[in-house]
């Protein structure tokens, strides 16, 4: 990759979860009874056919980790465990309370924060209170966030027990440095401890997540890291760009210096080296900063072009509505998003009301329909296609003619493909289609960096 497009094409972009991005929602706009209206629609079309995804947000952690973006809440206290699960279920009910028949529970993913910090037996609690009041799709899949020092054997036979297959462990880098600088000390033995576990009691995907651009980090760390991660053989890994968004994330991210963080070409060159590794121990690179082996669902589904993206990252199967339980957690309908209030005692006093603890959110437009799948088709399969009657399509290829130029795509017609060479500049590919954030550029930064 040449050091001019990086340069070039280094600006501030959305990782694109979802369009409209979260702070081009129309917030002043959005109203509870319009939300409600778009979840029954949705409940409708898709239970049947589709099933729904549900994710739960757990936020308790017993220490901060300063590269994390989540919304979390450190404590040491467990005795937040069972208030806050009894109110996921309370609002859990709020939702099903707006269904008319059982809803049929395709996917379930406990997020966090820490799902681990939770103890087995409240964690058993909860899943069952969700489960006895729907139905098990046939292809159903529920996976979970395991901390490699705090997840233990009990904990991944019963959430097996369960039916939970897949779990992804949080590695970032093995590097001490670097695990001092983010405040995430977790040796190697604790993470392959927890990996063969996984793998010895039965789950089909055992997935870590780990982390470029990190302060401090160096070319030899990646090439260490990846290393050790070949050893563990994980079928899936995501390597994510470090969002470095202090403006945002409080003082968490303000534990290191500007000039401790890489960037630029130096970030990229992470990047670089780390996937010529994964390429050359059998990853296959799916969507944007993930990876699978042949066996894996998300593997197959990338060549079947059944790749799905939501706020849960990429999924191999497709639900067109996700509900989001829990702080701070957003909901999809398709037709409008919702989020969650991101205060405890808020979240608790609004259910104490029976009402479902949305605070903020976005009904879209036909064209936000349209521009969503667009991103849609450019984050899962590369490219997308249109119609003559979408007539906003001039003033987006305008934008694009100079990245074609470039070599990062090519247009023949109604179409457009992504590059071998445009896949680092997805994001940015992505923005030139973002109508919402053209029409009304930031004044601040809202953005992590694309590169």
């Amino acid at each position: 990759m040449s050091k001019s497009l990086i340069q070039k094409y280094n600006v501030p972009g959305p990782r694109y979860t979802s369009y409209p991005t979260v702070p081009y929602w129309e917030n002043e706009e959005f109203q509870y009874d319009l939300w409600i209206k778009s979840f029954k629609k949705s409940f409708s079309e898709s239970n049947a056919s589709e099933g729904i995804s549900l994710y739960i947000h757990l936020p308790f952690c017993e220490s901060l980790c300063t590269f994390c973006g989540c919304s979390k809440r450190i404590t040491k206290n467990h005795s937040v465990e069972q208030p806050y699960l009894q109110a996921v279920l309370q609002e859990w009910k709020l939702y099903c309370n707006e269904m008319d028949e059982k809803p049929i529970i395709k996917e379930i993913h406990l997020g966090g924060g820490t799902p681990t910090f939770f103890s087995i037996k409240n964690l058993e609690d909860l899943l069952n209170g969700i489960l006895k009041t729907g139905i098990k799709a046939e292809n159903f899949e529920f996976s979970f966030e395991g901390h490699p020092n705090n997840t233990t054997k009990e904990h991944l036979q019963k959430l097996y027990d369960l039916g939970f297959r897949r779990v992804s462990f949080g590695v970032q880098d093995y590097s001490e440095t670097v695990q001092k600088a983010i405040h995430r000390i977790q040796p190697f033995q604790n993470v392959a401890k927890v990996t063969y576990w996984a793998k010895e009691i039965g789950y089909t995907s055992v997935g870590h997540d780990l982390i470029f651009g990190l302060p401090f980090q160096t070319i030899e760390n990646i090439v260490d890291t990846i290393e050790k991660t070949k050893s563990l053989k994980p079928d899936r890994l995501a390597f994510y760009s470090y969002a470095h968004t202090p403006w945002i994330k409080g003082n968490g991210q303000r534990g290191y210096k500007e000039e401790d963080i890489p960037k630029d070409e130096e970030k990229r060159k992470l990047y670089e080296v780390g996937k010529a590794l994964l390429s050359s121990n059998g990853y296959h690179e799916i969507g944007m900063d993930h990876f699978a082996i042949d066996s894996d669902s998300l593997f197959k589904a990338s060549k079947e072009d059944k790749l799905h993206r939501n706020f849960m990252g990429y999924s191999h199967s497709k639900t067109q509505m996700m509900i989001g339980l829990g702080v701070s957690s957003i909901s999809d309908t398709w037709y409008g998003f919702a989020q969650n209030v991101k205060d405890l005692d808020d979240y608790y006093q609004l259910l104490e009301w029976e009402k479902i603890p949305v605070f903020k959110g976005h009904i879209l437009s036909q064209e936000d329909l349209k521009i969503r799948k667009h991103i849609l088709n450019l984050m899962c399969q590369f490219e997308t296609t249109w119609e003559h009657s979408e007539n906003y399509m001039p003033e987006i290829l305008s934008q694009l003619q100079e990245m074609e130029n470039d070599g990062l795509i090519k247009i023949e017609e109604n179409k457009l493909k992504v590059t071998k060479s445009g896949k680092p500049f997805l994001r940015n590919i992505c923005m030139a289609f973002d109508l919402r954030l053209k029409r009304n550029a930031p004044k601040t930064q809202l953005f992590s960096m694309t590169v």
